[in-house]
């Protein structure tokens, strides 16, 4: 198993397929994909070297992200691929679902266990300022579909933004009451390239967690392969809410996932300062030496990310990794 210097085991592997992106949010992307040297993503083959290897480090879950995903004609075979790989027990796909409604039964069938979706609103125009896209009512209905074919779990991500959707909070709480989705809270975290939007539209997760427990909601202890959100459940509510947030202290602390980025660097940190190449192994089919070279640098992984330090490392948005 992949284990860190500080005994941190490591089973849940998020994997970017392509850093392109067909939105313009504010937080992320404000201007666009702005692609100044287009390389390769990686093949399906490469995918399959890859997730072989990982697996046999005894990742168990996958996340599939991007950029955006569906950009990808081949998503459903990649969906596919990782789930009939010996070892993984659950691939999840992160999404702006703008295709969600036409292909989430392809999705489905494909054996996709977990369906996230970007929902940073639940006001049309609201939604269309913070992405560039007047999408909100077939994202939705998307989800409605998904919730009608009994996909295992679906959840809705919102970034926390000071100006634009936390006097929303209400709604968002209304959306779960007789739904079984989570709704998830992400604290807006600063990047390279966003420090003066970070200061006027951070909204610490810490006090978003304390208007939940003053309301009667009740922390859940989370699954050894969970991501990094805390998850709150309440008797009145068919659905949950959970919160990512980076800059609470411990945050680090129970760090079980690593990056691949879409054209094969492994990433050990959201914000690390650089990328490991594994290519050179995924081109030649070599699931060995992928192994040999993942478990190599595994002791160049840090203790934190120290985003508190206002460090934010290679990363100028999100859209290269998928956050």
């Amino acid at each position: 198993m992949l284990q860190d210097s500080f005994g941190r085991q490591f089973t849940y592997l998020r994997l970017s397929i392509t850093d392109i992106c067909n939105f313009k949010c504010n937080y992320c992307l404000p201007d666009g994909n702005i692609c100044l040297s287009p390389k390769p993503e990686l093949t399906l083959k490469q995918i399959e070297t890859l997730i072989s290897a990982f697996a046999k480090l005894g990742t168990r879950k996958i996340r599939i992200t991007g950029g955006e995903p569906a950009l990808r004609k081949d998503l459903v075979d990649i969906i596919s691929l990782c789930k009939q790989t010996p070892g993984i027990e659950h691939v999840a796909l992160t999404t702006n679902a703008y295709k969600l409604k036409r292909d989430v039964a392809k999705y489905y069938e494909a054996g996709l266990d977990t369906l996230s979706v970007s929902a940073d609103s639940l006001d049309p125009r609201m939604f269309a300022a913070i992405t560039g896209k007047d999408k909100l009512n077939d994202i939705l209905d998307g989800v409605e579909k998904a919730l009608d074919l009994g996909l295992p779990t679906v959840k809705l991500n919102s970034v926390l933004l000071k100006k634009f959707n936390v006097s929303e909070l209400p709604r968002f709480l209304d959306f779960v009451k007789h739904r079984k989705v989570t709704w998830r809270f992400i604290e807006l975290m600063q990047t390279g390239t966003n420090k003066e939007y970070f200061d006027a539209n951070h909204v610490a997760g810490e006090d978003i967690q304390a208007h939940l427990l003053a309301s009667g909601w009740q922390k859940i202890i989370k699954p050894v392969d969970a991501g990094p959100a805390r998850e709150f459940k309440h008797p009145d509510y068919a659905g949950k809410i959970g919160l990512i947030m980076p800059y609470s202290k411990d945050f680090c602390d129970s760090c079980n996932r690593l990056r691949v980025s879409s054209v094969g660097k492994v990433h050990l940190c959201l914000f690390a300062e650089q990328g490991y190449d594994i290519m050179p192994y995924l081109e030649k089919g070599d699931v060995n030496g992928t192994i040999e070279a993942l478990q190599n640098m595994m002791s160049a992984k840090s203790v934190s990310h120290y985003l508190h330090e206002g460090k934010t490392g290679a990363t100028t948005h999100f859209a290269m990794l998928g956050g």
